[in-house]
């Protein structure tokens, strides 16, 4: 969450901030507001408690000296305790108010994000293909490769969607054979790719409620998500999940900054507000495998691993041999918690669309509030800042590499970086 001495210090310039992401100036004086009646009623509840206290005091020395008014003042000891547990009460329950709200606010964007409404309004920052460094042009996709993924996964037996959809319902993908090798090899590939700066983590599945609201995923996304209401558990969006935490409710050493993880998992999304959208083949669905990069960081070191998460996601792509491009997003385009985000979309040959296949962000100490993940050094504590981004997510690349690899005689050439993963195997062919 945003921190609220900055919101108290300074309401409007936080309100033009959160302006640009289209949140209403209500919305943010409603939150000034309630914290200023917030700190009101902590002021009259501390107030009738040193009152109650000081009868509580004047009824014990009454007793003690036989004084006759011990009873009028213990009865009027009790009014005013009464008193007290009401303001008590009604200050719990704004604070729990102001609470709520606050969830509900997102980040204050960078002033490097651009301006803009939605996702129209990205920048795009720079693009890659293969060769590009010798002077190449843009790929000149052929008539095999402009074939769509989930024709090509059926007509080679790696990817059967119908009998995935028959066991868990639509948009739950089936992969097989060289198919289902090939989610393992990437995730292969990145982990190893990482392991030179990164702990891996191997995290459950699931999350708390807690876990959950620590990312921000919620309160604002809970309709995107998958509830194990029995449990208080939610099947988990994303890697980020469990690593931001991984030291909730701890304070680390500023000497040990940054930490920085990295976890493979699959990764579940309704994505409700998508129904009917991008639903074929591997466009959109609600599992995938994916491989996460994060790190706690000092505030001052943000933008290094930033552009270090930023350069590996890039690297996976250039290993792999897929165009991409890289899009700035604007402010009314970010996720709740971002205060900058950078994505890179790999092009699709056989779908002909740009497909997001990691955003890399930088929180600020939004997280960190929610998380209450502090570090120390001789200035004091201080919340520490997080940066997170897939590196990678493999569905849309599992469909990139199918669809630019294919051949004129309907193969698959596998990326060079992937062949020591499948055995060698350079080729991925029809079984016979």
């Amino acid at each position: 969450m945003i921190d609220l001495a900055q919101l108290r210090r300074e309401p409007e310039e936080v309100a033009a901030a959160l302006a640009r992401r289209g949140v209403p100036l209500d919305h943010v004086r409603e939150v000034v507001e309630m914290d200023v009646e917030h700190r009101r009623l902590l002021q009259e509840a501390e107030s009738l408690r040193a009152r109650v206290k000081e009868l509580s005091r004047q009824v014990g020395e009454a007793r003690r000296t036989k004084d006759p008014a011990a009873e009028e003042l213990q009865a009027e000891a009790r009014r005013w305790s009464d008193e007290e547990g009401v303001a008590r009460q009604r200050t719990d329950e704004v604070a729990a108010e102001l609470r709520s709200r606050l969830l509900l606010l997102p980040n204050i964007p960078s002033p490097e994000t651009p301006e803009g409404r939605d996702e129209s309004e990205n920048v795009e920052v720079r693009r890659w293909w293969p060769g590009m460094e010798e002077g190449r042009p843009a790929p000149d996709y052929t008539e095999a490769q402009r074939r769509p993924h989930w024709e090509i996964g059926q007509e080679l037996s790696l990817l059967d969607l119908e009998t995935g959809a028959k066991l868990a319902g639509s948009m739950f993908p089936l992969f097989r054979g060289d198919g289902a090798r090939l989610v393992r090899a990437l995730s292969a590939y990145a982990l190893d790719s990482h392991r030179d700066a990164y702990e891996e983590i191997r995290p459950p599945s699931v999350a708390l409620t807690e876990t959950m609201m620590s990312t921000g995923h919620l309160p604002k996304s809970a309709d995107d998500m998958y509830e194990i209401p029995r449990d208080d558990l939610w099947l988990i969006p994303t890697a980020e999940v469990p690593l931001t935490s991984l030291r909730r409710g701890e304070i680390v050493e500023s000497a040990d900054l940054p930490l920085r993880y990295t976890a493979a998992t699959a990764c579940f999304r309704r994505e409700a507000g998508a129904a009917g959208r991008d639903t074929r083949g591997l466009l959109r669905v609600h599992e995938f495998d994916k491989v996460e990069l994060f790190a706690y960081c000092h505030p001052d070191e943000w933008r290094t691993a930033f552009d270090d998460v930023l350069a590996r996601a890039e690297g996976l792509l250039r290993g792999l041999g897929l165009a991409y491009r890289v899009l700035d997003l604007c402010a009314g385009d970010l996720g709740t918690s971002s205060a900058r985000t950078v994505d890179l979309e790999v092009y699709s040959p056989g779908v002909d669309r740009w497909l997001e296949v990691s955003s890399v962000s930088w929180f600020r100490d939004f997280q960190a509030r929610r998380a209450n993940v502090r570090y120390r050094d001789e200035s004091g504590v201080h919340f520490v800042h997080t940066v997170n981004g897939s590196a990678l997510a493999w569905a849309r690349i599992w469909a990139a590499i199918v669809e630019t690899g294919r051949q004129a005689d309907g193969t698959i050439e596998v990326p060079e970086v992937l062949r020591g993963y499948l055995g060698g195997q350079s080729v991925i062919a029809a079984r016979g």
